[in-house]
């Protein structure tokens, strides 16, 4: 029994101003006609994707090559810019060294720098899988470096803070020294040890230092500090004591005006009062003691100026 499409035809037909134009094809020949225009229609699909892939891979190829290049660069800066940042820090820890010398402190031990700075190894991969190996090895190494400084410089920091502390302390100190003559010019007389006392001629210890010098020259404090006694007394006379702190306190004997008052805070270099001839004196001088936590100390040991302005 026969298909009932197989004695079918297709007509095809197309009408124009000339005419109309009619084509046969029987079901056959219709399937065969279908058949080949998908096959072409298929070659051609297949031939467009294969090119626009080519074509798109390409680019996209283009492109991978053009950022590679830039990150290349820009790596390639950077690491140069590390280069001379590494540089500085190695002129930095050298001025370190120099300003710890300065200060009277130690310097930081190499052991010490090399467990403070030490780095992880490039076998860890912190970066993405599918970044170039070079690529990848180029940032771990940059990474490494970033960190390195990063943490000498942190060592440094910590290092200029605890120098900055003991200058600051040093200075504190420095202040509280009495380290300026209390009064200028003057004869020096009578020092500082055993002497023959010149009123009953009895050898005795003299825990100070005489200066010859006309009545009401100005006495100025030789270092910061809080006056704790500012009055007169039967061998002194007119005296004032400083406490400077830190172990200093001074004395000054046989002054004609007092200048402070007790529990006043004086500076180095403040007027304190004016020499005078008062007490157990037998001519116009200054009496000078310094003592450091209660023992006298030979005030000679500490005119480290000539001058007191």
């Amino acid at each position: 029994m026969k298909h009932p499409l197989s004695n079918k035809n297709f007509i095809f037909q197309r009408e124009t101003e000339t005419g109309v134009r009619q084509w046969h094809f029987t079901h056959g020949q219709a399937i065969a006609l279908l058949g080949v225009t998908a096959v072409v229609i298929g070659a051609f699909l297949f031939m467009s994707a294969d090119f626009l892939s080519n074509y798109l891979y390409e680019k996209r190829l283009a492109e991978f090559k053009s950022n590679y290049s830039n990150i290349a660069n820009n790596l390639g800066l950077l690491q140069k810019r590390l280069k001379q940042i590494d540089d500085q820090m190695a002129i930095i820890e050298e001025k370190d060294k120099a300003i710890r010398t300065y200060a009277g402190m130690p310097e930081i031990d190499q052991d010490i720098r090399k467990l403070g700075i030490g780095g992880r190894s490039l076998e860890s991969n912190i970066f993405s899988d599918n970044l170039a190996p070079a690529v990848n090895k180029e940032l771990s190494i940059l990474e490494m470096d970033v960190g390195r400084l990063s943490r000498e410089v942190n060592l440094e920091l910590t290092s200029y803070k605890s120098i900055y502390e003991k200058v600051q302390e040093d200075i504190q100190r420095i202040t509280k020294i009495p380290s300026i003559r209390p009064v200028d010019g003057g004869y020096l007389n009578s020092s500082y040890g055993y002497r023959i006392d010149p009123i009953d001629n009895v050898r005795r210890f003299h825990q100070g230092q005489d200066i010859t010098i006309p009545i009401g020259t100005p006495i100025y404090a030789p270092a910061d500090g809080v006056v704790k006694r500012a009055y007169y007394v039967g061998g002194f006379g007119n005296h004032v004591k400083i406490n400077h702190g830190a172990g200093y306190s001074t004395v000054f004997a046989h002054l004609s005006k007092l200048k402070v008052k007790y529990g006043e805070e004086v500076k180095r270099g403040d007027i304190i009062g004016l020499t005078g001839n008062t007490g157990r004196s037998t001519a116009p001088h200054l009496h000078y003691e310094i003592h450091y936590y209660g023992t006298p100390q030979n005030p000679l040991d500490y005119f480290f100026t000539v001058s007191s302005k």
